[in-house]
């Protein structure tokens, strides 16, 4: 009476991240990278929201909320809605303040104050900034491949170096 059933264990188990999204994408290179940044914008926005380095919880707020909406953007498709943008352009630019400015803060985190918290977010910045260099060094080899061949096709660079990514291995 009232039992519960067993759950079906042969059936996988998702997360509900990726029973929103589609898998595809979160387990792409670039949705790994946009997961990293958001997650390690977050925890450094805490860090610094609990250190008495408080004036420097803006930039950690804005760029996780910057790669949160890129992150949809890009795993629900809607840049492919809006052509009007230039999105690895925008992203890449993203990345580029980001990494300066978490170099930059990290640094006065680490070196001006003495809390546990601000040394955390420093660290984290700077794990931040890491993960915000790789993916802007990625996005402008790809811009820079695409600018090769001359811009002539309409797809967005990182969709045309899967392309040939592709075509490069048959």
């Amino acid at each position: 009476m009232g039992d519960i059933e067993a759950p079906d264990s042969n059936r996988p188990r998702q997360t509900v991240l990726l029973s929103v999204l589609p898998k595809e994408f979160a387990t792409s290179r670039k949705g790994m990278l946009l997961i990293a940044e958001v997650a390690l914008s977050f925890v450094s926005f805490v860090c610094f929201a609990a250190s008495t380095a408080a004036a420097f919880v803006t930039v950690p707020l804005l760029e996780f909320l910057a790669a949160l909406f890129l992150f949809f953007a890009y795993a629900t498709k809607f840049n492919e809605r809006f052509k009007g943008f230039l999105w690895p352009l925008m992203d890449f630019m993203r990345c580029v303040t980001a990494s300066i400015i978490f170099f930059i803060i990290s640094i006065i985190a680490v070196s001006k104050y003495i809390d546990g918290a601000s040394k955390a977010a420093g660290i984290f910045g700077f794990i931040a900034t890491i993960v915000f260099a790789l993916d802007f060094y990625l996005i402008f080899n790809e811009l820079a491949n695409f600018l090769k061949q001359g811009g002539e096709s309409n797809e967005e660079p990182s969709r045309q170096q899967d392309d040939f990514s592709d075509s490069d291995s048959d």
